[in-house]
């Protein structure tokens, strides 16, 4: 048996699980299908922000539009290190359109005006 805490919700659950993706603890459906979906595929929303010129602020925040494998955390913050925005920008521009040969980009997640 395995353990991993549910993070679906607030209540965050001690889930156990067996290999065979038997989930035990979850107080919610969610919980379960968390437990097995990250046992099989863990990924992870990225949020972060860059850099951005021409705004009242010096970083845009962005995130990446669906989850990524957990494995690729790291790469694709580092691939930020290298993105400078121009103001304008409006929420859900896309600033990079493939996120580590993902096929997932990354939108900003604020407007910010040029000033």
């Amino acid at each position: 048996m395995s353990k991993l805490t549910c993070i679906v919700c607030t209540k965050g659950c001690a889930l156990l699980f067996s290999d065979g993706f038997d989930v035990s603890g979850n107080l919610c459906p969610e919980g379960a299908a968390y437990a097995v979906q990250e046992l099989k595929y863990p990924a992870r929303t990225v949020t972060s922000t860059v850099k951005i010129s021409g705004a009242l602020s010096v970083r845009c925040p962005v995130k990446s539009l669906h989850p990524i494998d957990k494995s690729l955390l790291f790469d694709a913050i580092k691939l930020l290190d290298e993105v400078e925005l121009l103001a304008p920008v409006e929420v859900g521009d896309i600033i990079v359109s493939d996120i580590c040969g993902t096929g997932v980009p990354f939108v900003t997640t604020r407007s910010m005006s040029r000033v």
